[in-house]
């Protein structure tokens, strides 16, 4: 594929890049199908609509949406579009109209003019600018600030979009208010309902071990967790068991308890599906008073709680389980970075450290390790996936950096999903209708694209079928390279999101038959439903959902979380900006990570914030790219770009508006 450099204004950026392309005129909906569903508009103006209701459960695939036969509606909105018949292997249809608005309002940043000014959308899937009029009372004390404004007319192709602001948010270079400009983007509200409210305040602390519970406190339970950490949703104990083996107490809140079927409560907590989790801040599932304090496992203090108690032999294999509502008291709150120093680290233990606990711990080290050993034995993958941490201080962004898993993290996380597992079998072979969290198998055209790119970095790929075990092997192969980070976040967006569903698909990232959420309910709704289901099984009631209610569930659950998973990535995309902001004429060491059409992307080295280099500020030449071998090459004087590569890049753009970080190659 040829490009050329285009001569653009340097320092345009990726934003002039990617301008959206004109579309072609609205195509008639002739067919007679007609379905109804939400609209999502992607950054280059097409759309997709997720059909709801009777049509999502029966199997209704998204409908591809061009941006010519959007019919006004706008991101978010629900429309009833018909099918128009299936191009390129997707099903089409155009939007015939729109059954509700999903915005009343919109959150951008104000430009005054003489007329009064406008404002530019924050939501980039909102295309058209607002007009504000110049009798709004705000606006004369609003330019180049970041604004709230009730929409007034969505406008049409020969009238222009109104809205009136209602209220200044403050400088978009604060962290705080870009934090509410996500928020608003995502559709998420912070606060919780009055009549859930009510609900909370009235509910009983249990502190004595009521009938049907078992008295769980005699175990030295701790949690791990980090020093910011809130709420405690989960605990662990470790004991020798008969013949050289463990017995592995895994205790988790017993959210079922307070936040029962039906009641207000229940109902604002589906309705969020998860917590959400920001730079300094939570946005719970569950208000303050369950999550943080009658819910949350808190050191000395007795505490209703789910116990699975499973039973390990020698090497680490698990030889029986059986679970139990019961009243645990945690003896400690531990954090990473003090198990850290306890357990993983070289040197004597501290001073300070918990002696009544210390073999506890060391006995929960030394099963982590065989589990993990058994995991990586069958095919489980291990990511070198680190997550970012923000640093903030007096509302601005001081720093952001790669924050890698630690041996306490990996601790944690084995007992945890031991766990799941066999509350996943267990209920599984009960045939219990549940919710299980599934992950399919890659596309096999994905897998190609990745083999081509590890190649390219000089990787030896093993022989074999591409399954979880060929790609636990090439992690393996790759651990002590120094494109390790590189190959396994390559083979991560090869991979498929894991859903929620109630048919048991497996969990290839986990290469596990039977899976599923249990360790979280504190922030993960599908984990509450597990509960639930678990404990009518044991009681031998009746199922907690029916199967109808379980499918829309899974749908609902899984929308959710990839909301979660989109704000979270939009709000570190903006600290990112802010981090970088002022810096402009800085180089930085960054990696090459991809190269498309407008140029190559790199990821900067000691923070992982990720920009861009378009073809206007690369050397003056004609590239080629090279897509199977993940290169870029200038034809004239044979400069070539090469996946992995590491350069310098200086900062040309830090444009908080579009969330663009900007380089060139010093």
């Amino acid at each position: 594929m040829a490009i050329k450099r285009r001569s653009q204004k340097r320092g345009a950026g990726f934003a002039a890049l990617q301008r959206r392309a004109g579309g072609r005129a609205p195509r008639p909906a002739t067919g007679r199908r007609q379905v109804t569903g939400v609209l999502e508009v992607t950054a280059k103006g097409f759309g997709f609509v997720a059909p709801t209701g009777q049509s999502a459960l029966a199997g209704g695939k998204d409908i591809f949406i061009a941006r010519s036969d959007l019919g006004g509606a706008v991101h978010g909105d629900t429309v009833a579009v018909r099918l128009l018949g299936t191009g390129r292997g997707r099903q089409e249809g155009v939007v015939c109209r729109v059954l509700q608005r999903a915005w009343t309002q919109v959150c951008g940043i104000f430009s005054a003019s003489p007329a009064g000014g406008f404002i530019v959308p924050d939501n980039e899937r909102l295309s058209q600018s607002f007009v504000v009029g110049r009798t709004d009372a705000l606006a004369k004390n609003a330019d180049g600030l970041a604004v709230l404004a009730e929409i007034l007319d969505y406008g049409s192709e020969s009238r222009q979009a109104q809205a009136k602001i209602v209220q200044i948010l403050g400088d978009p270079l604060d962290a705080a208010v870009q934090e509410r400009m996500a928020l608003f983007a995502a559709g998420l509200a912070t606060a919780f309902p009055k009549a859930v409210l009510a609900e909370v305040a009235a509910l009983p602390e249990l502190s004595e071990c009521e009938p049907g519970r078992e008295d769980l406190r005699h175990l030295p339970h701790v949690t791990i967790d980090g020093g910011d950490a809130r709420d405690f949703d989960d605990a662990i104990c470790v004991a020798r068991a008969a013949e050289g083996g463990f017995m592995l107490y895994v205790s988790i809140a017993d959210v079922s308890h307070y936040v029962r079927p039906g009641s207000a409560l229940d109902r604002e907590a589906y309705r969020r599906g998860t917590s959400v989790y920001l730079p300094g801040r939570v946005l719970p599932m569950l208000p303050e008073r369950l999550s943080n304090d009658l819910c949350s496992l808190m050191p000395d203090v007795p505490r209703p709680a789910f116990t699975a108690i499973l039973r390990f032999d020698a090497a680490g294999r698990r030889t029986g389980q059986r679970f139990t509502k019961s009243l645990i008291q945690s003896a400690r709150r531990c954090t990473y970075a003090e198990i850290d120093r306890l357990l993983f680290q070289d040197g004597a233990p501290p001073a300070h450290a918990p002696a009544a606990i210390l073999p506890m711990l060391e006995l929960a080290r030394s099963l982590a390790r065989l589990l993990k050993a058994q995991r990586l034995t069958r095919g489980s993958l291990e990511f070198d996936a680190p997550e970012p941490e923000v640093e903030l201080k007096g509302g601005r962004v001081v720093a952001i950096r790669r924050a890698a898993r630690t041996g306490a993290h990996m601790l944690v996380e084995d007992c945890m999903l031991a766990a799941n597992e066999a509350v996943a079998e267990t209920l599984a072979r009960a045939r219990q209708p549940v919710l299980y969290r599934i992950h399919e198998a890659p596309d096999p055209e994905k897998l190609e694209i990745f083999a081509d790119a590890a190649r390219s970095l000089g990787l030896q790929l093993p022989p074999g079928a591409p399954d979880s075990g060929w790609v636990a092997q090439v992690l393996a192969l790759s651990a002590d390279l120094p494109q390790a980070y590189m190959i396994s976040n390559l083979l991560l967006r090869s991979m498929l999101q894991a859903r929620y569903s109630p048919e048991n698909l497996g969990h290839f990232g986990l290469a596990a038959d039977t899976y599923l959420h249990f360790t979280s309910p504190i922030r993960r709704y599908p984990d509450l439903i597990a509960h639930r289901v678990l404990q009518a099984w044991l009681q031998r009631e009746q199922a907690a959902m029916a199967a109808a209610d379980l499918a829309e569930a899974g749908l609902h659950l899984s929308r959710c979380e990839r909301r979660a998973i989109e704000l979270e990535r939009d709000v570190l995309a903006r600290m990112a900006v802010l981090c970088l902001h002022g810096r402009e004429g800085e180089s930085f060491g960054a990696t090459i990570s991809g190269f498309s059409s407008f140029g190559l992307y790199l990821d900067l080295e000691a923070s992982g914030i990720s920009g861009g280099v378009p073809m206007s500020l690369l050397p003056a030449d004609y590239y080629l790219l090279d897509k199977r071998r993940h290169r870029l090459i200038g034809e004239r004087h044979g400069r070539i770009f090469q996946l992995g590569d590491v350069v310098q890049a200086r900062l040309e753009t830090a444009d908080i508006t579009t969330r663009r970080l900007v380089f060139s190659l010093a």
